[in-house]
């Protein structure tokens, strides 16, 4: 049996593929989103096509929550197997809703397990199995004594579309059969006032690109990056974005780098292994000087990997990404929120700087979903330097002291407007002499420089905790979720960095931030410790401690914030 917390509530929904586990944890969440609690809901599943099991994880409080956690007050199984597999996750006390008819063993669970008729009621309605955990959701909703006609507006909103009348008298029988076994409520957790909604990291950096204005979105489909291509192939109805999947991953960048010539906004996006595939044309956006927005989300490596699980070991491959030397930009958002705003920055400064921006997401952050604040009128929209004085012998390269070149597209009047993946000189002809490729490199390098100045005016790094502290933690991506989490049960006042900007990298600030203090402990889900050797290598600060996971699986923030006390 696991230990619980007081603070947060956490619910497992576990069934085969097709049971519909992830889709109860997101009904379940926005449920909660909508009620005002803030929530997080991570999803685990094998990769099969079918069966398997799956797994809903939802932890909710009235305070941010940033991960779940591993104790479970509630198991909803949806098969026997459930059971089985998280049984040892179980809170001392905790409450499992299980199938009548699949389920041999409840009394071995104590008095808080109960049957309920999940399949036989769906089958003598005549209804689709999947809808089944509606039930569970109703008799949760009691548990939680959740208010009945509030319950059923929220159900309503999550149900839009998704046979409401059906799921919504599910839920009803399931919170009217709690409520006649004069089932206790659990202790209430009182909701915070500002309501936010429940999304996961690909569908917010979706929205943030769209924000910003993007234009085309091309990929070919690769978990755990997939669901951007389905989310904004789900817009275009409504807006002029167009989405395309071409035969692979080398299609996808090659067609994207003609969008951007042809004046476009335009990203494409992959896991790891796609993106590999693409280094070639990812060095003729540096030559080109495209601007272009790239969405890399890792899952557990090398090769084919863990397709389905997560992991942080990417970031030197992406930073040194393409051959040869060229400026680009990558970011690492840690969560859906920083991933929306990270979106709509990308496309901006591909755009202010003419080179290729990374955006550095995992499986994580990819399709775990969180209660958000995405506010689109905050973006607006850059659109960079766009040359309106023509002739003839326009430069699309033109030498600038900020290494930024007036671009001009194709169809432009009276303008020829020349590209090329060799080296070439301002207007775009092919050069071989040493003087004029130097003097090419420092153009497009003067693009850093120009960056780098910039930096004050981006949240390159995130500062938490009490900033006074000589013990630092310093993480980056999706570690953010389960170190602040953590954070609730460190013993000391300690100070956290998370490092938002890899390339370039803010030296100023995180030699600031990090200079001085006692103990350094770098939290990352990777082998080698890669942001700690970029901190040592761009700063020349060392760590004092390292805490690594590299199984695919994320930290779970109580058994973390048991390690960084020993450590501290």
């Amino acid at each position: 049996m696991r230990k619980s917390h007081d603070s947060v509530f956490t619910i497992g929904i576990g069934g085969a593929a097709g049971d519909g586990a992830r889709e109860a944890g997101n009904t379940l969440g926005t449920i909660l989103a909508e009620l005002g609690y803030e929530s997080f809901v991570s999803f685990t599943y094998p990769s099969l096509i079918r069966g398997g099991h799956n797994f809903a994880r939802l932890t909710f409080s009235k305070e941010k929550v940033y991960s779940d956690h591993e104790a479970l007050d509630v198991l909803i199984a949806l098969n026997e197997e459930s059971i089985g597999l998280h049984r040892n996750e179980l809170a001392s006390y905790a409450v499992v809703f299980a199938d009548l008819f699949e389920q041999k063993d409840l009394a071995a669970l104590g008095n808080n397990a109960v049957a309920l008729p999940m399949a036989a009621t769906v089958k003598d309605m005549n209804v689709p199995a999947i809808t089944r955990n509606s039930m569970a959701l109703g008799a949760i909703c009691y548990l939680l004594d959740l208010d009945f006609e509030l319950m059923q507006t929220a159900l309503q909103k999550a149900f839009n579309g998704k046979q409401p009348e059906t799921n919504i008298k599910l839920a009803d029988m399931g919170y009217q059969l709690l409520k006649e076994k004069g089932f206790k409520h659990k202790k209430k957790i009182s909701p915070s006032p500002e309501k936010k909604e429940l999304i996961d990291g690909n569908s917010a950096l979706a929205k943030g690109l769209i924000a910003a204005g993007l234009d085309f979105y091309v990929a070919y489909p690769m978990t755990p990056a997939t669901s951007i291509l389905h989310f904004l192939a789900s817009k275009q109805k409504d807006s002029s974005l167009r989405v395309i999947q071409p035969e692979s991953e080398l299609s996808v960048i090659n067609m994207a780098l003609g969008i951007a010539y042809a004046g476009k906004r335009v990203a494409i996006g992959s896991a790891s292994g796609g993106f590999a595939l693409m280094q070639e044309a990812v060095s003729c956006a540096g030559m080109m000087e495209a601007p272009l927005v790239i969405a890399v989300s890792q899952r557990q490596a090398p090769a084919t990997g863990l397709p389905t699980y997560s992991s942080q070991t990417d970031l030197r491959f992406v930073i040194h990404s393409g051959h040869g030397e060229f400026p680009k930009i990558v970011i690492a958002p840690g969560d859906p929120e920083e991933s929306f705003y990270a979106g709509a920055e990308a496309l901006n400064l591909a755009w202010r700087y003419q080179l290729p921006v990374i955006i550095l997401i995992d499986k994580i952050i990819s399709e775990h979903a969180s209660t958000s604040l995405l506010k689109a009128d905050k973006i607006k929209i850059d659109h960079g330097s766009v040359a309106t004085e023509l002739g003839e012998k326009y430069g699309r390269y033109q030498i600038t002291s900020d290494g930024i070149s007036p671009m001009a597209f194709p169809g432009t009047p009276n303008t020829i407007v020349k590209t090329t993946s060799y080296e070439h000189n301002e207007i775009g002809i092919t050069i071989e002499e040493a003087g004029p490729t130097k003097a090419m490199l420092n153009k497009r390098f003067a693009k850093t420089e120009t960056i780098i100045k910039s930096l004050d005016h981006h949240e390159t790094v995130k500062i938490y905790g009490n900033r006074s502290s000589n013990d630092v933690i310093v993480f980056w991506g999706s570690t953010k979720g389960p170190v602040l989490e953590a954070a609730k049960y460190i013993k000391k006042s300690v100070k956290f960095v998370q490092i938002i900007w890899m390339d370039p990298f803010d030296v100023k600030k995180v030699t600031q931030e990090l200079s001085g203090a006692k103990n350094i402990i770098c939290v990352e889900c990777n082998h080698d410790g890669q942001l700690a050797a970029l901190i040592r290598e761009k700063t020349g600060i060392a760590v004092t401690e390292k805490i690594l996971k590299f199984d695919s699986r994320p930290f779970e923030p109580v058994s973390l914030a048991e390690e960084i006390n020993k450590k501290i």
